[in-house]
């Protein structure tokens, strides 16, 4: 086990959205980092935090803080206006108890240079259920991933600058597509892993689902759940599975909507400037394989590997590329192309500046032929796509064809 603090992508934005501003003498921005449990967003926002020992924490996942701040309109001002130490606000999982946005809000304009306010929350859904105050204008929003590709070694496809040293250990492949990266793995013994995961799907279950009442039928969500993990990565076909779990289209595609308002699910949508007909059914993942596999009951082994490494190496690529796009800001996207002819590419990026196309495979051994759905893209689309990749297990990077670079997964 280690205590080591690793960095990540998203440092530099919140430093950036807060203390930086705040030190040029401009407003600083109130900085909210959500995503799903155990990405890290505590760990992270208190590593960024410039005066710990001038920091107001409020944890809401403690019952007994929950209640007091329940019962009490306006506590936190009345703490804060008493406190004349404090120039640091932090308050995790916040849509425990979202009525305390106003008293942010409240005091943000009583004094915009007053508090570096630190958010993190878990579920866009709560927030949205109690039509919480989101601080239009005062408001940075960020999403954690699991940790990525990008935080432990350089990559070439949307490659990230100025990343800080000390980033996470590089890890073996199989262990990545059989345990994911939640970062809480990185400070554990191996041996702990499988437990670690276990655990986690049954706090999502109970914490975000049973008790804040998201859903009416939880035993139609056990069962979507698990049907949803075991489908991930795949196109969705909404009708055949409210059929399988034996309940309405709609009730299907509000529990899809529960996953990613979680930021348990990711949806990648069809590119829309296709030139030709194309497959409108969106992909759906799991936002980490080991979580994934849980979910969908299945062994935390080699053996996971051996029955569909295929399929496994494509969701853990396609998750990287997400957040990478994610992480990149606005004119980023990821999408899917799949033709009702049966072309088919597994990823689109979709930049300010190109598209690229990308092909996943668990070859190691890539042929020319590889390439072929990726050269029938860039045929259809050369009006802003001219480059494409194949990731894939080569030991060495390829050229493939004029247009296709086959590079290794480490290096992608």
């Amino acid at each position: 086990m280690t205590d080591n603090y690793y960095h990540r992508i998203l440092e530099n934005q919140v430093v950036q959205g807060s203390v930086v501003k705040k030190a040029s003498g401009n407003r600083n921005k109130v900085v909210l980092v959500l995503g799903a449990r155990q990405t890290g967003k505590s760990t992270l926002l208190n590593h960024c935090l410039v005066s710990k020992d001038r920091t107001f924490t409020i944890n809401l996942q403690d019952r007994r803080l929950r209640r007091r701040y329940e019962a009490d309109d306006g506590l936190l001002v009345r703490e804060l206006e008493a406190m004349t130490e404090i120039d640091s606000v932090l308050i995790d999982e916040i849509q425990k108890v979202p009525a305390l946005l106003d008293d942010v809000q409240y005091l943000y304009d009583k004094n915009p240079a007053a508090y570096d306010f630190f958010i993190t929350g878990s579920s866009a859904r709560q927030l949205k259920r109690k039509s919480a105050n989101l601080l239009p204008g005062r408001i940075h929003t960020h999403i954690l991933s699991p940790v990525l590709q990008a935080e432990q070694r350089d990559c070439e496809i949307l490659p990230f600058h100025g990343m800080k040293s000390g980033k996470f250990p590089v890890r073996d492949l199989s262990d990545c597509l059989v345990f994911g990266n939640l970062p809480g793995l990185y400070h554990e013994e191996r041996r702990s892993w499988s437990r670690t995961l276990a655990s986690y799907a049954d706090l999502f279950i109970e914490n975000e689902i049973r008790q804040e009442n998201i859903v009416d039928d939880m035993g139609a969500f056990a069962r979507f759940l698990w049907i949803a993990a075991l489908e991930s990565g795949n196109f969705v076909n909404f009708t055949k599975l409210a059929s399988d779990i034996g309940v309405a289209v709609n009730t299907v595609r509000n529990f899809y909507q529960v996953l990613e308002d979680t930021y348990i699910g990711i949806r990648i949508s069809p590119f829309e400037r296709s030139r030709k007909r194309i497959i409108n059914a969106p992909r759906f993942l799991l936002f980490d394989l080991g979580v994934r596999h849980i979910l969908a009951e299945l062994p935390l082994n080699d053996t996971l590997i051996k029955l569909n490494p295929g399929h496994i190496f494509e969701q853990w690529i396609l998750i990287e590329l997400y957040y990478r796009c994610l992480y990149m800001g606005s004119g980023y996207r990821l999408s899917t192309w799949r033709t009702a002819t049966g072309a088919e590419v597994d990823a689109v990026i979709e930049t300010p500046d190109e598209v690229i196309p990308v092909e996943i495979k668990w070859t190691d051994h890539p042929l020319p032929g590889d390439a072929r759905h990726l050269e029938t893209f860039i045929e259809l689309h050369g009006k802003f796509s001219h480059r494409a990749y194949l990731v894939c297990r080569c030991p060495k990077r390829q050229k493939l064809t004029e247009n296709v670079t086959a590079i290794p997964w480490n290096e992608f």
